[in-house]
């Protein structure tokens, strides 16, 4: 995971050079980040709406095999073959948020290693120094290098290749919730957060029930419309949109603001490419099945 730390510090590194503020230098990371892996969330969205497409003919699957699961199972495949897609697709996207997740975590905990590439021997000496001037309650043992960090900001030394502006719209983005938690305004970042996860979680499962719901029905034995069963692919992806808000929202309380500042970026970012990703496939959708309705 250090691998990955070390990439997005030095792309951080080089764009707070340009801006000359922590907080911005992130948001502009956030969307750069967001950009590269554009495809991958392309690929996603694709896959739920195709997956919701063919919930009809696995619910018919499911009743016509249930008391063969290996016969079940077998065209289960089949029809994902015939489909061309991956039943496992769906775990590439989660395994990038986990890998994002922790190197992420990585670097806004130690800036000054990933970000600043300071060595090590500097980095005890400066701590041995501020230990022998302050005390050791002056260095956190969760976060030892924010706590220099704060040490180089509070005597001024902006020349200081320890030196990082982490002031970002009134707020301290080094201010950690569990350790600052008498100052209220470690808790502005962290609940917007929680208020974009919850608005990105509500907008993909109502789009994923929406497409769900306008595609394929099927009628019980009474001619009165299933409630369609989800398949693996679905309750993969559903489980993961549960697991990573209740992962994150863990972490963002127990690291720096500058964390919760990059996914709140992230959720916000994602909620827009959702909306604009889902009005393309829709429209491409009306006109392929119009076309096929006009033949």
């Amino acid at each position: 995971m250090a691998f990955f730390s070390d990439i997005f510090g030095f792309l951080l590194n080089h764009i707070y050079m340009l801006v000359q503020n922590y907080g911005l230098a992130i948001i502009l990371f956030s969307i750069l980040l967001k950009v590269v892996i554009l495809p991958v969330t392309i690929k996603e969205q694709i896959v739920r709406r195709k997956t919701a497409k063919i919930q009809g003919q696995v619910k018919e699957i499911q009743k016509k095999y249930k008391k063969d699961p290996q016969k079940m199972h077998r065209e289960t495949m089949d029809l994902y073959k015939k489909e061309k897609m991956n039943p496992f697709s769906g775990c590439m996207p989660a395994i990038i948020q986990m890998v994002l997740i922790f190197a992420m975590f990585m670097l806004v905990r130690s800036p000054l290693t990933y970000m600043r590439d300071i060595d090590d021997y500097t980095l005890q000496n400066i701590t041995e120094e501020i230990r022998y001037e302050l005390g050791d309650d002056a260095i956190s043992p969760r976060f030892p290098e924010i706590s220099i960090i704060r040490y180089v900001n509070s005597v001024g030394d902006t020349d200081s290749e320890l030196y990082i502006d982490m002031r970002f719209l009134g707020l301290d983005l080094s201010n950690t919730p569990i350790e600052d938690f008498r100052n209220p305004t470690v808790y502005i970042i962290p609940a917007m957060f929680v208020v974009s996860s919850m608005i990105s979680m509500k907008l993909v499962m109502s789009i994923n029930q929406k497409s769900q719901a306008k595609k394929e029905v099927v009628l019980d034995k009474d001619g009165n419309p299933e409630k369609p069963e989800p398949d693996m692919m679905m309750q993969m992806s559903k489980n993961m949109m549960w697991m990573m808000p209740i992962l994150t929202v863990g972490i963002v309380f127990n690291a720096p603001l500058g964390l919760a500042l990059y996914w709140l970026t992230n959720n916000i970012l994602m909620i827009t490419v959702i909306l604009i990703l889902n009005k393309i496939l829709s429209s491409r959708e009306e006109k392929e099945n119009g076309g096929q309705e006009d033949v």
